[in-house]
């Protein structure tokens, strides 16, 4: 995925109220972003960060930047948590995710479960269909070269119900996966926060019980764009 034009660079001020972002373009200008990630952001959003934001064509909008990618150290990590079914999507026609190559039709956001949308669907007539539900990945702790990334980086009843619904697709027959996108590149395994969120880890637990497969992919990220890049190995549950 390419970024439709350059990205404005920054300084982060603070992130506040969840989904907004106070930050000093380097040109001057004080601004108010839009920060399209509901999570805590830990790890990623330390004032005084160097930042990138978009800017809008729309003038609609009612903010006319938006938070992109955040500096950590020397690496880019992307924060847009809208991302990584695009990315996702763009890395499966691309065959950059075997696990989930060779099938017929992808679709996205179709209705399954009890009120719930699945991120993509993948099917054909040779067998099961596939349910793959997405999860945007930030949170690494600590500057140590082994240290893995983790999710989630807050509490996620809706990721709770989403195991429980991937779960049901399993004991239904069909084929089921929990993709994590780690939209950084410095990412040498992954786990479960599971000091964050213990019913979580639990939840994960049982689904890899019942049969629903984990990958995790890290992102090449850049001030041009963000794509899937590479798997990496996954620490899941005992």
């Amino acid at each position: 995925m390419q970024f439709s034009q350059p990205l404005l660079p920054g300084t982060l001020i603070k992130r506040y109220k969840r989904f907004f972002a106070e930050v000093a373009l380097a040109d001057g200008p004080v601004v108010t972003a839009h920060c399209p990630n509901p999570g805590s952001m830990l790890s990623v959003s330390a004032p005084g960060s160097r930042v990138w934001l978009s800017e809008t064509t729309n003038p609609a909008r009612a903010l006319k930047y938006t938070w992109e990618l955040v500096a950590v150290g020397g690496t880019l990590v992307g924060i847009n948590t809208n991302l990584p079914n695009r990315l996702a999507v763009e890395a499966v026609q691309a065959g950059a995710i075997p696990a989930l190559g060779g099938y017929a039709e992808l679709r996205r956001e179709v209705r399954y479960g009890t009120g719930s949308r699945i991120d993509l669907l993948l099917a054909d007539n040779q067998r099961p269909t596939c349910f793959v539900e997405i999860k945007n990945v930030t949170l690494r702790r600590g500057t140590d070269a082994s240290q893995p990334v983790e999710f989630p980086d807050s509490a996620t009843e809706r990721g709770l119900k989403h195991l429980h619904e991937l779960i049901a697709v399993v004991r239904a027959g069909q084929r089921a996966v929990m993709l994590f996108v780690v939209q950084r590149s410095d990412a040498p395994s992954f786990r479960v926060a599971a000091d964050i969120d213990p019913r979580y880890a639990e939840a994960l637990q049982q689904a890899v019980v019942a049969g629903v497969e984990v990958l995790c992919y890290s992102c090449a990220v850049s001030l041009a764009g963000v794509r899937v890049a590479a798997p990496v190995a996954a620490e899941l549950p005992a």
